[in-house]
């Protein structure tokens, strides 16, 4: 069985949001220079750099160049989705086989985009998060780090706060196999263009309250991204600190 080395940054971003989920970051606390934060967890400050800019995408952190009371990175949000009650899953999901999440994911997302189209909520959330995927500039990892997070925000537009925690538990897998899949694509920039239209796709069959395309077309987007990727026997994600 084939194991997924962990990228530098991704130990930077899981040791952040590991702080805020266990109270030793709050809001408008300021994370440790970079210099520390390369120290302290063994890696290079390139790597610090690339987990701040992941963290911002996601709307966590705000950085800011000069000095004074707000330079430099601000913790601005925590986590959602009730990730701090189910942190044992998202331990656990690192070992997880990649078919094992695909098909569990199929189950919880088909379910959560029918209920979604049948009943009038607020979408913004996922909407802004789609609009932010289109910007040009977006490193993979941003990218992927933003289609992870469309995701759990129609998980948590759903209401179901257990169908919520359990999507949240399984980030890590899920963005893991999406990154280590990646690196296997023939084209980034053709499959990065199709999965945006897929997911305008998916939001556009909620918003038009269209219960069975919905469904039909989070399972196609989900199985289509697996079958590209080859990564049939491979654990999803597992992190070491």
């Amino acid at each position: 069985m084939t194991e997924i080395t962990p990228r530098a940054w991704q130990i930077v971003l899981d040791a952040v949001e590991l702080d805020l989920l266990e109270g030793r970051l709050s809001p408008g606390d300021h994370l440790p220079p970079e210099r520390t934060l390369a120290a302290d967890l063994g890696v290079g400050r390139s790597s610090v750099r690339e987990a701040l800019r992941v963290l911002e995408v996601l709307g966590l952190i705000r950085t800011a160049v000069g000095s004074g009371p707000s330079a430099g990175a601000i913790i601005v949000a925590r986590p959602g989705g009730g990730m701090s009650a189910l942190m044992r899953l998202q331990v656990a999901a690192q070992g997880f086989e990649v078919a094992d999440v695909v098909k569990t994911r199929l189950i919880l997302e088909g379910s959560i985009v029918a209920e979604l189209a049948e009943v009038q909520v607020d979408l913004t959330e996922s909407a802004q998060i789609l609009t932010a995927m289109e910007s040009e500039t977006l490193t993979e990892a941003e990218f992927l780090a933003l289609d992870t997070q469309f995701h759990l925000s129609l998980a948590e537009a759903n209401g179901n706060q257990v169908i919520t925690a359990t999507m949240a538990g399984l980030r890590s897998a899920i963005e893991g196999y999406a990154r280590a899949g990646a690196a296997g694509l023939a084209s980034w920039p053709a499959t990065s263009a199709r999965l945006r239209l897929e997911h305008r796709g998916i939001l556009n069959a909620v918003l038009a309250g269209q219960a069975d395309a919905a469904r039909l077309a989070v399972h196609a987007h989900i199985s289509g991204y697996y079958a590209e990727t080859h990564l049939t026997s491979t654990t999803a994600s597992p992190t070491t600190r």
